[in-house]
């Protein structure tokens, strides 16, 4: 029996896989220690961001 969840574990995959993208990325451009460290909390914030930009895009 499906109790219909297995869409958002499916999503929350795509997502993890995301997040160690981002941290590859931003790990790879940092210098510096504290890089390091905004490296990590940019890699879990990365899709807020994202957004973010796009609405501020959108308006103009």
């Amino acid at each position: 029996m499906s109790d219909g969840n297995t869409g958002a574990a499916g999503g929350g995959a795509i997502y993890a896989l995301g997040i160690f993208g981002a941290w590859v990325w931003f790990w790879q451009q940092a210098d510096a220690f504290w890089e390091y460290v905004l490296a990590i909390v940019q890699g879990l914030f990365w899709p807020a961001w994202m957004v973010y930009d796009v609405f501020k895009a959108l308006a103009g």
